[in-house]
């Protein structure tokens, strides 16, 4: 493989971040994940914008879109694949180690795995811990991800994909990496940005392409909802079959429901026929 590092391509032995990385020794980073297929990324220009929006977020330089894009088009071209995961990073580069940064340029990194498509349903699990919406992190994508690395060991101890926070307030908030909707009394729901969720780019454009409430609504509403599903650039619109341990969970039957099902094929037929919807 072949990844972008700081303005060219290097084969990925011999790329190297420095220990003295601000993204390594404090998590002072950002990022976004991207599906490519064939070769193309989808929804590029979303995912730049709310790149820049993270990077304002911080106090970091906003990256140089242009330089983004020719990163991203170079690490695709140069590492075929069908279906792949493209991890955009920018850290704040070069600093002391401590919580100062120091004046060197940031830092960006471009780089390509394989992935395989998700399947149409999953189990999640809740975890105690919470999501504050009042932190200066609420709503950036940013790679101090370290709480949601333990909340997801959790999940894959329990035999389930996905763990589900609620904010300091008891409301529903998001995913480890997704975000979630509800169906409740036929109508479609999902947490507002002001629970503290990432601004996901598929959740735009559930929202716009298939529509929903944006609902404060209690932890305890996945226990009543008659639908739920994830979303998230990978999952795409993935519905939730079992919501709890493996054993001993909700089961949500059937599954996909008929408004998930709406939804999954709403979003495949507008992101065919758009991989860089604006």
């Amino acid at each position: 493989m072949t990844i972008w590092l700081d303005g060219a391509l290097r084969d990925e032995s011999e790329a190297r971040v420095s220990v003295f990385d601000h993204g390594i020794t404090v998590g002072d980073g950002i990022f976004e994940t991207l599906k490519a297929v064939d070769g193309v990324p989808f929804a590029l220009t979303r995912h730049l914008d709310r790149l820049a929006t993270s990077a304002r977020g911080l106090g970091l330089a906003e990256p140089d879109a242009d330089e983004v894009r020719r990163a991203v088009a170079a690490v695709l071209a140069d590492n075929p694949m069908p279906l792949g995961r493209l991890r955009i990073t920018y850290t704040g580069g070069l600093a002391p180690l401590g919580s100062d940064r120091g004046q060197s340029a940031p830092t960006l990194v471009v780089a390509l795995s394989p992935t395989a498509p998700s399947p149409d349903t999953t189990a999640a699990i809740t975890v105690p811990w919470t999501r504050n919406e009042r932190s200066a992190l609420a709503g950036l994508k940013s790679t101090s991800y370290a709480e949601n690395v333990v909340a997801l060991s959790a999940a894959r101890q329990q035999g389930a994909s996905e763990a589900l926070f609620a904010n300091t307030v008891g409301q529903l908030c998001e995913g480890t990496g997704s975000n979630v909707f509800l169906v409740i009394d036929g109508e479609l729901h999902t947490p507002p940005l002001t629970s503290g969720c990432l601004p996901g780019i598929t959740r735009a454009l559930v929202l716009e392409w298939v529509g929903a409430k944006e609902t404060d609504l209690p932890l305890s509403a996945l226990d009543d909802a008659e639908e739920i599903f994830l979303t998230s650039t990978l999952r795409d619109v993935q519905a939730v079959h079992r919501l709890g341990p493996e054993g001993a969970g909700r089961t949500l039957t059937p599954a996909p429901g008929e408004v998930t099902r709406a939804a999954m094929r709403t979003f495949a037929q507008r992101a065919a026929a758009d991989s860089d919807p604006r």
